[in-house]
């Protein structure tokens, strides 16, 4: 059966052909990534709430699910039934989150499909729980913007309340994981990015005022606990959630919110900057708070790349861009330069793979417009012959790629390609940066 487009998405298709009239080879691209979300992941279930399978996986994470809907957002402005599945998406991961907050993937039913050997506090419900500092962040920033973009405060309740108090205490405890956390991860005849060390404690950190994660956006486990992108993104939703209390009068969780985001970014500022020999001061990607640090970035969001797309710092913060001429260069050790495009790849996937969301976030973080329309070619001539996007390619064969049915990519292109046109979500850094650009010209 064939899904039938709402008006208001064909609206924002019909923009971008507008935008692009000489360049059908795009046009398709757009279209065809841009209902990818909507017309094959997307899952209305019977008590209001809404699926979202990640596209060949058919279990949904809390972080994709939120990205993939993101840029329905801007059609949700003006289509009530858009807002309406979109809320219910939220819904869905609020009841997630408080099944169990170090899960990072569920069943759409207490099915117990998934990695249900994992040694670790498993459920029927749960496809996987690798626990992830994003996983918390992505929901709340999500159900921000939607207030943000249709006006509805329905979804700041008490829902939302125990919501936040459910990540308070958990991000509370993990600011000493070696004394105070509960959670311990194994699984047994994997590669080693997919289990814990120490009997599934992880490796060891002292406290920072940072919060400790198992494992990077890329499901890969992490080499040291605190992971500075994911903190970075838990400072901004906090942010979030304080403002979104003043809705429902709650002063106390407010406060909560504020203190602890000053913790975190104290902790950022202390420990995870570094002054490179090459490219000055930085941030790092990861720290264990005694020193040893990681230089990298990972292609998946959060990311160093991404710190003003998220809304950590300003585009222009000095620190910021140091940090992105280290991480565009040789000296990232998952940079590739290739015959089709240059980019950000990830341990995750193949050596020499440049992933679509990395292409994505570095044209969204950009004020370059030359730098725009290099990335728009790499999207262009990187599908693999598709029209899609995928999660890797080979930077000399795009042909090769890992994941021909992965939504999250496809959105993070559409997202890409609506900027460009000055389009973006109301709420979000990057629409307060296109305002900002189209003020100065």
């Amino acid at each position: 059966m064939t899904t039938v487009i709402p008006e208001s998405m064909q609206k924002l298709i019909q923009h971008v052909k507008e935008f692009f009239p000489e360049d059908e080879k795009l046009q398709h691209m757009f279209e065809q990534c841009f209902v990818n979300t909507y017309t094959t992941t997307l899952k209305k279930q019977e008590d209001g709430k809404t699926f979202v399978i990640t596209g060949d996986i058919p279990a949904m994470w809390l972080r994709d699910s939120a990205a993939q809907v993101r840029p329905y957002l801007l059609a949700a402005e003006e289509d009530e039934e858009m807002a309406t599945l979109l809320e219910g998406v939220i819904r869905q991961q609020f009841d997630f989150i408080l099944h169990d907050p170090y899960a990072n993937a569920f069943n759409q039913t207490a099915n117990g499909k998934g990695h249900q050997t994992d040694l670790t506090k498993m459920t029927p419900h749960i496809w996987e729980r690798k626990y992830e500092i994003d996983s918390l962040c992505y929901p709340i920033q999500l159900a921000y913007l939607f207030w943000k973009s249709t006006g509805r405060t329905t979804l700041i309740n008490d829902t939302f309340k125990q919501v936040m108090e459910t990540i308070i205490q958990v991000w509370r405890t993990e600011q000493d994981h070696e004394n105070h956390s509960p959670y311990r991860f194994e699984r047994t005849d994997c590669r080693q990015s997919d289990t814990l060390i120490r009997e599934g404690k992880g490796g060891r950190v002292v406290p920072t005022g940072m919060t400790w994660s198992a494992f990077r956006p890329s499901d890969d486990a992490c080499t040291y606990g605190y992971l500075v992108p994911a903190n970075m993104f838990a400072v901004v939703i906090l942010g979030y959630a304080a403002e979104m209390c003043d809705v429902i009068n709650q002063t106390a969780l407010k406060e909560e919110c504020l203190k602890l985001r000053e913790e975190i970014q104290s902790g950022i500022e202390q420990y995870a900057k570094l002054d490179h020999p090459i490219h000055g001061d930085m941030f790092v990607y990861e720290t264990d708070g005694e020193g040893r640090v990681n230089l990298m970035d990972d292609a998946n969001v959060p990311s160093l790349l991404a710190a003003p797309y998220l809304g950590y710092l300003p585009y222009g913060d000095p620190t910021y861009l140091n940090t992105r001429s280290f991480l565009l260069s040789r000296d990232n050790p998952y940079y590739y330069e290739g015959k089709y495009a240059n980019g950000i790849g990830s341990p995750h996937t193949p050596d020499h793979y440049i992933w679509h969301i990395a292409l994505a976030i570095q044209g969204m973080t950009t004020t370059s417009e030359e730098e725009k329309q290099e990335i728009l070619a790499y999207f262009k001539q990187t599908d693999g012959g598709t029209n899609f996007m995928h999660e890797g390619f080979d930077a000399d064969c795009p042909e090769e790629f890992t994941r021909d049915w992965f939504a999250w990519a496809n959105t993070m292109f559409s997202e890409f390609v609506l900027s460009l046109t000055g389009k973006a979500v109301k709420g979000s850094p990057l629409y307060d940066q296109l305002m900002k650009s189209h003020s100065n010209l």
